[in-house]
């Protein structure tokens, strides 16, 4: 079963008259890329937590909100009175000096870095099992949305690769017809040339067999169909992080419909392996969220 790399979790819990909440959200990324927001006493625990959350998330852009509330519902935070002071003295001086409407110059003293901080105090151990325990509740919302997502994509990817299965069977009935042309074609390229009493047999027939070799698509289609065998089997496995696998899987059926395309000589088949490309197209969008 596939996961999806985008989801959303969220766990509140209780410690003592605090209320914790937990809230995770990711995106589709390469590698695994965590940002936090933690209350700033919970800093110290900052490389802990980010083991926690790639543990769980594994792969994407996970972004992570931890916040903690007193019994009023209000957020553990304080004001850096000096920082704040400093800010509204100097920023005054230069409104007035520079003539410049000072506006809403509150609010924007406010959204400056550390003027509104979370009191930095010793860490309750028993506080932060407690966090523990919130987070890994919101991380397992995630994986519960995640793997509903996967279902969706899951479904998607097996009806592009059914598609470029059934493509692929509708190549054979214009193979030999693109035979009986080239071999015509030629015989009538030698006859023009030097003339059909002079015409040699035997040369004639190694052109032939110089052009078939060219030609033949059999190997090429063997192997496309085992590439899209092997990603259906990947599919039916238990394994849920193949985001990796079926991007390498999608890379040689690729290679197989390009080399199709390069042998077809035929404008049918042609616009069979535009189809084909089209579908591995739309399996490579959706790979690009799977984890």
């Amino acid at each position: 079963m596939l996961l999806s790399m985008t989801g959303y979790g969220r766990a509140n819990g209780s410690f003592g008259e605090k209320t914790l909440t937990a809230e995770v959200r990711a995106l589709n990324a390469k590698v695994t890329d965590v940002k936090l927001r933690l209350p700033g006493d919970y800093k110290e625990k900052e490389i802990e937590l980010r083991k926690i959350v790639a543990d769980h998330a594994e792969r994407g852009k996970i972004d992570v909100l931890l916040e903690v509330q007193n019994a009023d519902g209000a957020a553990n935070v304080s004001l850096n009175e000096a920082l704040f002071r400093g800010y509204h003295r100097e920023l005054s001086r230069l409104t007035a000096e520079l003539n410049i409407p000072s506006g809403e110059m509150l609010t924007a003293l406010l959204r400056i870095p550390n003027v509104v901080t979370s009191p930095s105090g010793e860490m309750d151990e028993d506080e932060w099992l407690a966090m523990c325990e919130v987070i890994n509740r919101a991380m397992d919302h995630l994986k519960v949305f995640r793997r509903q997502e996967g279902k969706v994509l899951e479904a998607d990817l097996r009806l592009r690769l059914t598609n470029i299965m059934l493509l692929l069977t509708e190549v054979t009935p214009y193979e030999q017809e693109r035979f009986t042309r080239m071999r015509d074609r030629i015989r009538n390229n030698m006859e023009e040339g030097i003339g059909k009493e002079n015409l040699d047999p035997n040369r004639f027939e190694q052109e032939i067999l110089f052009y078939l070799e060219k030609m033949d698509m059999s190997e090429e289609k063997q192997r496309l169909e085992q590439h899209c065998k092997y990603f259906l089997e990947q599919l039916d496995g238990k394994q849920e992080s193949l985001g990796r696998t079926l991007n390498f899987i999608s890379q040689e059926i690729g290679r197989e419909i390009n080399t199709l395309g390069a042998k077809a000589y035929d404008a049918d088949i042609q616009r069979i392996v535009v189809q084909m490309k089209d579908e591995l197209e739309k399996i490579k969008e959706q790979l690009a969220n799977v984890l």
